[in-house]
């Protein structure tokens, strides 16, 4: 799928428009990856965690490589270095994440998980008002969850956490990985490796369930809902958003995947957790407004 080169729409004016379009990226890939994974929730039965992941990152390469046919000539050592790093925080953050949803909610599950971003967001924030948009953001983030995570499995919120840590890393060498390759080439080749890492693991707990035809049909709708889809939408977004931005609106992931919830899973929202989906929104808003002020006042910039 062609992608806009870095900074296209934003040439001479850089304004809403500009800021706007890797924002609708992002949004339109959290929608994609939530409602994969409470698809993926469903199937977890059928498969395990470790199958699930495992057919996602297969299933995704073989689109991705299909789709792309990236060049394997012509690349320095430090692109496939990054692309390998690329690969294999995927290939974490997959794991670590399908692990936390075996053991406890998957609203809870996000809620940790995106501690990660928001820590990023943290760190290379480089104006104070981004440092207020990430505390709204966590403040909704702990009121979704309710006030507090002792009630959780500790393994299991330890997972989510970890998988928070894996989506920070993830942020920045999707950043990196799409500076160095053209389009989604990247992209397809680090799903590849994911997905190499991973066979074993999923072959050694699911074993001929992987090949089961209706496990496997709905393991293609999650690989395309939850990796194909989200992760070309990110890349690209990331050619033009700042990771801080990027990082504060991944704040959105616990509404998105509780509204998810109640459409596939019948999990039914508290007026707690409406009151946190609105303090994140509102974060979030706040984060593409200041970036959007950022575009007037400073003119054209290199993609970050």
């Amino acid at each position: 799928m062609p992608a806009p080169a870095p900074g296209a729409g934003t040439g001479g004016a850089p304004g809403r428009r500009g800021a706007l379009g890797p924002v609708g990226l992002v949004l339109a890939g959290g929608l994609s990856v939530q409602f994969g994974g409470a698809l993926a929730v469903t199937l977890m039965p059928r498969a395990g965690a470790l199958g699930i992941v495992t057919l996602r990152l297969a299933v995704a390469a073989v689109v991705l490589l299909l789709v792309c046919r990236p060049r394997l000539r012509g690349h320095s050592r430090a692109d496939w270095g990054t692309v390998i790093v690329f690969g294999v925080t995927m290939a974490a953050m997959n794991g670590l994440f399908y692990q936390a949803v075996d053991r406890i909610p998957i609203g809870a599950a996000v809620t940790l998980e995106v501690l990660g971003p928001l820590a990023l967001s943290v760190a290379t924030s480089r104006r104070a008002v981004n440092l207020v948009w990430a505390a709204l953001a966590l403040a909704g983030v702990f009121l979704l969850s309710g006030g507090g995570f002792d009630s959780l499995d500790p393994a299991g919120a330890g997972f989510a956490l970890a998988a928070g840590g894996m989506w920070a890393a993830y942020i920045v060498f999707s950043a990196r990985t799409g500076r160095r390759f053209p389009q989604a080439d990247g992209l397809a080749l680090a799903m590849a490796v994911g997905a190499l890492l991973f066979l074993p693991l999923g072959i050694a707990e699911s074993g001929t369930k992987l090949v089961d035809p209706v496990t496997l049909g709905l393991g293609a709708a999650v690989a395309l809902l939850s990796s194909v889809l989200p992760y070309t939408l990110e890349l690209l977004a990331l050619r033009r958003l700042p990771a801080a931005t990027f990082a504060v609106l991944m704040s959105l992931e616990p509404a998105i995947a509780a509204l998810a919830g109640f459409l596939v899973l019948d999990q039914a929202l508290t007026a707690a957790q409406a009151a946190a989906i609105t303090l994140v929104v509102a974060a979030s808003m706040g984060a593409v407004r200041t970036q959007v002020g950022r575009g007037r006042g400073s003119g054209p910039k290199a993609a970050a």
